[in-house]
């Protein structure tokens, strides 16, 4: 399963949760709150934009270079809207949207399996603190790495590039975000976790370039734990050879 599957898996999550009354909910609950948090960014972004592109680029006096000018400032614009709505999300993260996350993943394993797979035993309270604990080094620091490496970018010459790739790291870790759910609830070790991302690379950045259109990765972002989990458990149970139908 590689780059195409990724982009079909995250598509497919979204047309299953639209099918889905409870997670249909859950969703546009993390939907409105990431909304309100990128329309407040991307405003920002919006009205300063001409700004903060002259912070590297002055604009030139030759009217064959302002053409110029203009496209690069509105693509450098575009980006920084991208990732103002990667900040929303990890913003409603942090507050309490991981619990939803967990929550809608339950709710599709149940629909695959028939019930939850057995995890770790540990009270509500402890498994909340977990989840939250495992949003650190799963999502918070890389995002974070990528958005200061696009900062740094702006300065440099070979800016859009760095920022580019950038925004691709984001979304590699975003998608790791929502995989990473199923393996997290079983209290299965980082290491473990991490060697997944790595094997499956090509997959995770397949799903998390959904993730890089602005707007439309609102809609992604909202519903990305469902066809997460529907990939994480196909890979499961092809694992062991058995079959896989929803």
């Amino acid at each position: 399963m590689g780059f195409i599957a990724g982009i079909q898996y995250n598509i497919r999550g979204v047309a299953l949760a639209l099918k889905t009354p409870s997670l249909l909910m859950l969703g546009l609950i993390r939907f409105a709150v990431v909304l309100l948090l990128a329309l407040v960014l991307s405003g920002m972004v919006l009205y300063w934009h001409n700004d903060i592109f002259s912070m590297i680029w002055q604009m030139p006096e030759s009217r064959w270079l302002i053409w110029l000018w203009h496209i690069v400032s509105w693509i450098l614009t575009f980006t920084l809207m991208a990732f103002s709505m990667l900040i929303s999300y990890l913003i409603s993260q942090i507050f309490f949207c991981v619990f939803i996350m967990d929550y809608m993943s339950r709710i599709t394993e149940r629909m695959v399996l028939g019930q939850e797979a057995p995890g770790a035993h540990t009270s509500i309270f402890g498994l909340f603190l977990y989840l939250i604990l495992q949003e650190i080094p799963r999502a918070v620091v890389p995002v974070l790495i990528s958005v200061t490496l696009m900062i740094i970018g702006l300065f440099t010459p070979v800016s859009l590039v760095i920022i580019g790739l950038s925004a691709v790291v984001a979304g590699i870790f975003l998608a790791w975000d929502n995989t990473d759910l199923v393996p997290a609830r079983r209290m299965v070790p980082f290491r473990e976790r991490f060697a997944f991302l790595r094997k499956n690379l090509f997959f995770h950045i397949g799903f998390g370039l959904l993730f890089l259109v602005p707007w439309l990765n609102i809609l992604f972002l909202s519903f990305a734990p469902v066809g997460a989990t529907l990939y994480y458990i196909e890979k499961e149970r092809k694992k062991h050879g058995l079959g896989f139908d929803l």
